[in-house]
């Protein structure tokens, strides 16, 4: 098989550009080299909402977007919040830059105009990491007691908080993965519609329809209810020993 990522597989880039000109040209370069672009954002929120809503398996970002939020912060929220992998672009260089850029833990820095054989290069350089950290992460792996074993062939990795079905990795939003986070802490154990929602949300007032909504749309994302409501107390994750 190839090493080429990009000829064995479609991927879906995000293009997080505040320059519509240039990001519509990378666009179509990205297309030419037979990748799927899933958006184009200008602002690091739009960046954000566009992540949160389609997942991209890769974010192609500059690092200067011209407002209070910059594209260090829009990869850090990626990496942190779904472990999307980043490729940086800037139109200048100097070590304070790259010394932010780095904590975001980006896979590839490049710097603009770049040429397209240099952007392929980095894509597949990208990929091929991405890949091979959370092919190996087995290697020094999780221990079983990390994990809590729900229905339907569903995990949870309490350590590196991810969601496993049928031993794939699956997408979590920010506010699903805490969920998950504090329904797992005491597995079995039924926690507070309160306590849930102040987690959460740090709202100290809780409207339990917000916390009734997230769950409702988890479930058809999972196909399968991992969960069981207990009327006027909380919920609880259906739990089940491995060997079963």
């Amino acid at each position: 098989m190839s090493s080429n990522l990009i000829a064995n597989r479609d991927f879906n880039i995000m293009i997080v550009e505040d320059e519509p000109i240039l990001a519509m040209a990378m666009e179509l370069n990205l297309k030419k080299m037979g990748l799927k672009v899933s958006g184009i954002a200008t602002t690091a929120n739009n960046a954000i909402v566009h992540a949160q809503n389609n997942y991209p398996d890769i974010a192609i970002i500059d690092i200067n977007l011209n407002s209070k939020k910059t594209g260090i912060d829009v990869a850090n929220y990626l990496w942190k919040s779904f472990n999307i992998p980043i490729i940086f672009l800037t139109s200048y260089y100097n070590d304070n830059i790259l010394n932010q850029a780095m904590e975001s833990e980006p896979y590839a820095y490049l710097i603009k105009p770049c040429r397209n054989e240099e952007l392929k290069a980095a894509i597949n350089t990208a990929l091929h990491k991405h890949q091979y950290f959370f092919k190996n992460k087995k290697i020094l792996n999780p221990k079983d007691n990390d994990f809590v074993y729900l229905e339907n062939n569903i995990k949870y990795n309490k350590v590196l908080c991810e969601l496993y079905l049928n031993d794939t990795i699956f997408k979590l939003t920010k506010n699903e993965k805490k969920l998950f986070e504090i329904l797992t802490k005491d597995a079995g154990k039924v926690i507070g519609f309160d306590t849930i929602f102040n987690f959460i949300w740090r709202e100290n007032v809780y409207d339990l329809s917000k916390l009734r909504s997230l769950i409702y749309r988890l479930k058809n994302k999972l196909g399968c209810n991992p969960f069981e409501n207990y009327y006027e107390e909380g919920y609880k994750v259906k739990v089940i020993q491995k060997n079963e």
